[in-house]
C-alpha cells in the first residue's frame, strides 16, 4: 500500500488535497455546496490538473441534463394539480412519522426498480414538500428516506439504476455479449432493501434532524379570512376534517363550517364534511393559496372569484384599499370589483384580525388588505392608481388548474412506461414529456424556467469533474489496487475488500465512476484466484449503489441536500450504520447465492 502511494504523481496529490478540503469545508462551514464544489473544480482547472473539457464535461452529461429537464416535467405536474393528487391519493394523511415514512418509501421503492431513481426523486421532492407542510412535519425527516428508498429500489433490478446498466455493459464486454438477467440482482437487492427500509423506519426519527420550517401563523399581521365551498361530488365529501387534511394548515386553521345556515364552531377533527358545506379559514397568504389549490375545494362564488383569464396569465397580488376606492362600503358579493379591475378576491384581512360573518357580506373599508387573483397586467396598470395604497405581487405563487391534472398524469405515466420498456433513453423521454407539458398547457414556460434548481445541477456537474480528476490522475486506481491487494488468496476477504473499496469510491467519485474503476480490478482478482466472477460483479453493483454516508456520492442525495436543509454530518450519522448493514448483508449472502 505504501509502495502504491509512493507512485502517485503531483497532480494526484493535488486532487486528493482539493477533495479533502472540499469535504472539510462542507462539513464544518455553512458555505453553500454549489460554491464549494465549483470552487474545487475551478481550482483543479487553474492548476492544470483538469483540462477545460474535462472540468466542464459533467455539466453536459446526460444525467445532469436529464435532472434539469425533469424539473420542467415536475412544474407541469405542480401547476396542473398532479402533485396534489399524488400526495392526497398515494401518500394520504398518516398520523405518525413512521407511518408517513412508510407511505412514502414503499411507492418510491417500487417505482425506482423500473425507472431510474434520479427522476423518481426529482418528481417526489416537491410532492413531499407540499405533503409535509400539510402534515405539519419537518421535511428533514422525509427527504433522506426518500433518497435512500430510491437507492434501495434501484439496486433491485437491472434497469433500476444506471450503475447496474454500466456494470452489465462491462460484463457483456468481458463475456462476449452475455447479459445478466433483468431480475438476477433482485436475489441480493431485495433482502438488502428490506433491511434498509426496516432500519430507516426504526431509527430515522431519532437520527435525522427535526427542523421545522413551517410558517408561524402569528408572525404575519395580515391574517386573511377566506371562505371555501365543498362542491357536490367533491372527493372531500364523506371524509372527516382530519382525513381531508384541513384540521390545521401551516400558517392557518379552519375556523368554522356553515351548513344549512348553521355555524359549527369550533370544528372537531372528526366532523364529517358534506357537499355544499361552506368552510371559513383564517391564515397567512401561503395558507390561503394552498386552500385555493386544494383538490376538492373551491372559493365561494359570492366572494367575486369568477375570473375569465387563462391560468397562465394570472398572478396573485396583495392590495391595500385606499380611502378613494369606489368599492368602499359595498358588500363583496354585490361589488363591481371583478369588472372594474379584472381581478377576483381570494381573501381579506382587516387590522390583523379575523373578520366574522360570511365573506360575501363583508363591506370593504379603507385599509383592508385583499389577496386577489388578477391578470398579469394588473400590477403595471394600477401601480399608480389612487384606488389602492399598496400593490404587491406575491412571488413564486403557483396557481393550480385541476382539470389538466389527468393530462399531466398521462404524460408522466407515458414517460415511465417508455423508459421501463427501454424504448428510448431517460433523457429523450424526459424531453418529450417536458415538451408535451408545454404544448398541452400543463406548464407555463416562465414557471417552468423558474422551477429548475440550478444549484443542484451545479453541484452534480462539479462533482463529476472531481471524479474525473481522481480517475485521470491515477489516484483512484492506485488507491483501489493497493487496498484490494491486501486480500491475499481468500476470496471471501477479497470480496469484502472489493465491496469496501467500491463503497468508499462511490462516496468520492460517484457510483458509475466507482463501478467502472473497480470492475477490471475485481475481474483480475477473480481470475488470479480461479473463482467465478459473478459474486464480484453483484458485489460491485450493490456497493456502488449503496451510497448513504455523504451527499455527494449519489445524485439523489445531492438533490435532497438543499431542500432538506441538511448538513454533511446528517448523512454520516444515519448513513454509516446503514452502509455497514447493507455491506455485511451483501458480503454474507452473495457467496451463498452465487458460490465462488
Amino acid at each position: 500500500m505504501l509502495h502504491s502511494l509512493s507512485s502517485l504523481g503531483p497532480d494526484a496529490w493535488i486532487t486528493l488535497g482539493v477533495i479533502a478540503t472540499i469535504f472539510l469545508t462542507v462539513v464544518f462551514t455553512r458555505l453553500s455546496a454549489d460554491v464549494v464544489f465549483l470552487g474545487g473544480t475551478g481550482l483543479l482547472l487553474l492548476l492544470g490538473v483538469l483540462s477545460a473539457d474535462e472540468a466542464l464535461a459533467g455539466f453536459s452529461s446526460s444525467g445532469v441534463v436529464t435532472v434539469g429537464v425533469l424539473y420542467v416535467v415536475v412544474s407541469g405536474l405542480q401547476e396542473s394539480g398532479g402533485l396534489l393528487w399524488i400526495s392526497s391519493r398515494v401518500l394520504g394523511t398518516p398520523t405518525s412519522t413512521r407511518r408517513a415514512q412508510l407511505r412514502l418509501m414503499l411507492p418510491v421503492y417500487g417505482l425506482s426498480g423500473f425507472l431510474n431513481n434520479t427522476p423518481v426523486v426529482a418528481m417526489f421532492i416537491p410532492v413531499v414538500m407540499q405533503w409535509v407542510r400539510r402534515l405539519e412535519r419537518s421535511p428533514a425527516q422525509f427527504l433522506i428516506p426518500l433518497s435512500y428508498a430510491s437507492i434501495l429500489g434501484g439496486m433491485c433490478t437491472l434497469i433500476g439504476t444506471s450503475t447496474n446498466l454500466v456494470v452489465n455493459g462491462l460484463y457483456q464486454s468481458r463475456c462476449n455479449g452475455a447479459s445478466l438477467g433483468m431480475f438476477e440482482v433482485t436475489r441480493i437487492g431485495l433482502p438488502c432493501a428490506a433491511i434498509g427500509i426496516v432500519y430507516l423506519l426504526l431509527f430515522s426519527k431519532k437520527l435525522l434532524p427535526n427542523k421545522s420550517e413551517q410558517p408561524n401563523s402569528f408572525s404575519d399581521p395580515r391574517e386573511y379570512t377566506v371562505e371555501m365551498i365543498v362542491p357536490n361530488g367533491s372527493s372531500l365529501a364523506g371524509r372527516t376534517v382530519r382525513e381531508a387534511g384541513l384540521r390545521q394548515l401551516p400558517g392557518g386553521y379552519l375556523v368554522e363550517i356553515i351548513r344549512d345556515e348553521q355555524v359549527h364552531a369550533p370544528v372537531g377533527s372528526e366532523m364529517m364534511l358534506n357537499g355544499n358545506d361552506r368552510l371559513v379559514f383564517a391564515g397567512i397568504a401561503d395558507s390561503i393559496l394552498e386552500l385555493r389549490n386544494h383538490l376538492g375545494l373551491k372559493v365561494a362564488n359570492d366572494t367575486q372569484f369568477s375570473l375569465n383569464v387563462p391560468l397562465s396569465e394570472r398572478r396573485v397580488v396583495e392590495v391595500v384599499v385606499s380611502t378613494t376606492c369606489p368599492e368602499i362600503g359595498q358588500p363583496i358579493r354585490n361589488s363591481n370589483f371583478r369588472k372594474r379591475y379584472n381581478a377576483a378576491i381570494l381573501a381579506i384581512a382587516r387590522n390583523g384580525k379575523r373578520i366574522a360573518g360570511r365573506i360575501g357580506d363583508v363591506r370593504l373599508k379603507a385599509g383592508d388588505t385583499l389577496l386577489i387573483e388578477a391578470h398579469a397586467g394588473f400590477v403595471p396598470r394600477l401601480r399608480d392608481s389612487r384606488d389602492f395604497l399598496l400593490i404587491s405581487e406575491v412571488e413564486d405563487a403557483v396557481l393550480v388548474e385541476h382539470r389538466r391534472a389527468p393530462i399531466a398524469m398521462l404524460i408522466l405515466a407515458g414517460m415511465v412506461l417508455v423508459v421501463s420498456f427501454q424504448l428510448t433513453s431517460m433523457l429523450n423521454a424526459a424531453i418529450i414529456a417536458a415538451i408535451l407539458m408545454m404544448i398541452l398547457k400543463c406548464s407555463n414556460p416562465n414557471r417552468a424556467r423558474k422551477s429548475v434548481e440550478w444549484n443542484v445541477l451545479l453541484v452534480i456537474g462539479a462533482a463529476l469533474g472531481l471524479g474525473k480528476a481522481l480517475d485521470t490522475t491515477g489516484a483512484a486506481s492506485v488507491l483501489a489496487g493497493g487496498l484490494i491487494g491486501l486480500g491475499s488468496n481468500d476470496p471471501h476477504i477479497a470480496l469484502a475488500l472489493v465491496y469496501f473499496v467500491t463503497a468508499v469510491f462511490t462516496e468520492m467519485i460517484t457510483n458509475n465512476a466507482a463501478a467502472a474503476l473497480v470492475f477490471p480490478i475485481a475481474m483480475s482478482i477473480a481470475d488470479s484466484l480461479g473463482v467465478d466472477a459473478k459474486p464480484f460483479i453483484f458485489c460491485i453493483m450493490i456497493a456502488a449503489s449503496a451510497s448513504f454516508i455523504t451527499p455527494i456520492g449519489y445524485q439523489t442525495n445531492l438533490m435532497v441536500f438543499g431542500p432538506g436543509n441538511y448538513r454533511f454530518s446528517d448523512f454520516f450519522k444515519i448513513g454509516l450504520p446503514l452502509t455497514l448493514l447493507i455491506g455485511t448483508t451483501s458480503i454474507l449472502l452473495i457467496p451463498r447465492i452465487w458460490p465462488f
